[in-house]
């Protein structure tokens, strides 16, 4: 039914899209209304912004306002690159809300890397294109993506976008987009990796002599470092956006306790039921995702699989109970292309699963609006 209808065309395709978008917005703005929730801001606009503003948005928004400062025993806002905050702050110039700016980039970042998406789709997996595509776009998770100011639907823009450039066989236009995507998420070892190994795995395929420029993606690191060469002249530590996580309230210090997520298993042991549920479903999204990494390798090739693998376990070694990695899967987005796979051998499930998809989009996106901490 959703996948026949999206398959009639382009346009159909963008209807579909709009109308995610506009219904989670809608979602968060309703669970707002029935729980309202603001930050202790004196700037917020009122509906739908007050609402796409929840959690993590008020770093970003104060990074915009007023830059970064760095506490080692306090929660800092260097844990949150700086990309994103950035180009709200080129809107506050121009006399913008910060608030509203960031709502708008990330509706903007996700309707382009959705966008992005499908043609990304369409070159390295066409049969499973449709499906895949309607996997990522209604995600669950992707509730963040739509207007939220969170720095994910930025970052999912830019990483598609470098893919679909190397694929093009442009890997000096991968390497400069590789390098907004490591300076807007804490994922650089994964995009330089992957672009790296999927700009060397096309020639070698083909059988054609490796060019030094099919090099440059291994560049794309250059935002991090830029990041890193920042901290360290602002603060005398280069990896303070990793150490600040040690800090009191966050307690995520690598170690043993958070290695063995000792905090997950005591919550799932003590804590209330909706607690339990919600990292539970964290998890799972972590061991499924981490599962897929092999069929990934097998449809798409080593690039891709390396680049998922990274980008899911980097966030699921440092958390002490899988909180967020619903959405940092996001990332990962060629784990949809076996899922896809799977699903289209069975068509009534495949039906059912993206209606479910859609229906638990909106239920996480009214859950955010009421102030849960959903991911």
């Amino acid at each position: 039914m959703i996948r026949a209808f999206v398959l009639q065309s382009e346009r159909r395709r963008l209807v579909w899209l709009l109308f995610l978008a506009t219904g989670s917005v809608a979602a968060v703005t309703l669970g707002h209304l029935l729980k309202p929730v603001l930050l202790e801001v004196a700037d917020l606009p009122g509906l739908p912004f007050d609402a796409l503003a929840r959690w993590d948005a008020g770093w970003y928004g104060a990074i915009a306002k007023d830059g970064y400062w760095f506490n080692p025993n306090q929660q800092s806002p260097v844990a949150y690159f700086p990309l994103y905050p950035l180009i709200i702050r080129g809107f506050g110039w121009l006399g913008i809300n910060r608030w509203v700016a960031g709502s708008a980039v990330s509706l903007f970042a996700a309707l382009v890397g959705l966008s992005l998406a499908h043609r990304w789709l369409s070159k390295v997996a066409s049969q499973e294109a449709t499906t895949a595509w309607l996997l990522l776009a209604s995600y669950p998770y992707a509730c963040y993506l739509y207007g939220v100011v969170y720095s994910d639907a930025l970052f999912l823009a830019l990483v598609v976008a470098a893919f679909l450039a190397l694929e093009a066989d442009e890997p000096l236009l991968a390497a400069l987009l590789g390098a907004l995507a490591t300076a807007c998420r804490p994922v650089a070892p994964a995009v330089v990796l992957g672009l790296t190994v999927r700009s060397l795995e096309r020639r070698l395929r083909v059988g054609s002599a490796v060019r030094l420029v099919d090099l440059a993606p291994a560049l794309s690191g250059v935002g991090l470092l830029a990041y890193m060469g920042f901290l360290q002249q602002s603060f005398g530590d280069p990896l303070a956006f990793a150490h600040v996580h040690a800090a009191p309230g966050w307690e995520q210090a690598p170690g043993w306790d958070t290695w063995l997520k000792k905090e997950w298993l005591h919550q799932l042991a003590v804590g209330h039921w909706t607690v339990k549920l919600r990292l539970f479903a964290h998890a799972a999204v972590t061991v499924g995702g981490l599962s897929l990494v092999p069929a990934v390798w097998r449809r798409l090739g080593p690039g891709y699989a390396l680049y998922c693998l990274v980008a899911l376990a980097l966030p699921a070694v440092s958390s002490k109970d899988f909180q967020g990695m619903g959405r940092y899967a996001i990332a990962a987005f060629p784990l949809v292309v076996p899922l896809a796979g799977w699903l289209d051998v069975w068509a009534g499930v495949r039906e059912v699963v993206l209606v479910a998809c859609a229906l638990l989009l909106a239920v996480c996106a009214g859950l955010l609006g009421t102030g849960a901490y959903v991911a």
